[in-house]
């Protein structure tokens, strides 16, 4: 018989911030099976990306994700261990919407920045796309430093729900742990 998806209360998450209690919300690993439970956090393109890099090995990737009381995920994120050698690169961070610039990024930046120490790395690196002034002052403030700049692409979805290339341009930063 299938498991029933948490369902998830932004309420009970708000109040245990409030409290000071953000420590309690899990962070773990997320799962194939938590992937309907992170829809808020893009197009069925993203989920498909994530699910993609779930199924890489363990030594190349870990998904993490923090847990509301209920188990549902608030917030996801992954450290990528191939894409610059010797270091833990962050990516694919986001944080439901209604429970964003609450410390969640934060709290869960740190499990992966642990994550990758655990990993006897010393180096985090994670990239900000041009324009994303909250996203890079998060990471200035919890010590990452620019390091080079990237441009990328990848498929998207419009609003009417068609394909096409995503380009980008941003800043790499590093922080050493």
């Amino acid at each position: 018989m299938p498991t029933a998806r948490p369902t998830l209360d932004v309420e009970s998450v708000r109040a245990l911030i409030a409290r000071g209690e953000i420590q309690t919300l899990v962070v773990d690993d997320l799962a194939l099976h938590d992937l309907a439970g992170i829809s808020w956090s893009g197009s069925s393109l993203h989920l498909a990306s994530v699910a993609e890099n779930l199924r890489r090995p363990p030594e190349a990737v870990e998904y993490l994700c923090v847990r509301a009381p209920s188990g549902a995920p608030v917030a996801k994120g992954g450290v990528d261990y191939e894409a610059h050698p010797g270091t833990g690169t962050l990516w694919q961070f986001a944080v439901h919407p209604s429970l964003q610039s609450l410390g969640l990024g934060t709290y869960l930046i740190a499990a992966a920045e642990d994550r990758i120490v655990r990993r006897g790395l010393l180096v985090a690196r994670i990239g900000v796309d041009d324009g994303n002034d909250d996203a890079l002052r998060l990471y200035l403030r919890l010590g990452y430093i620019a390091c080079g700049r990237w441009s990328s692409s990848w498929p998207a979805l419009d609003d009417e729900g068609l394909e096409y290339l995503h380009e980008a341009e941003g800043t790499d930063l590093s922080k050493t742990l």
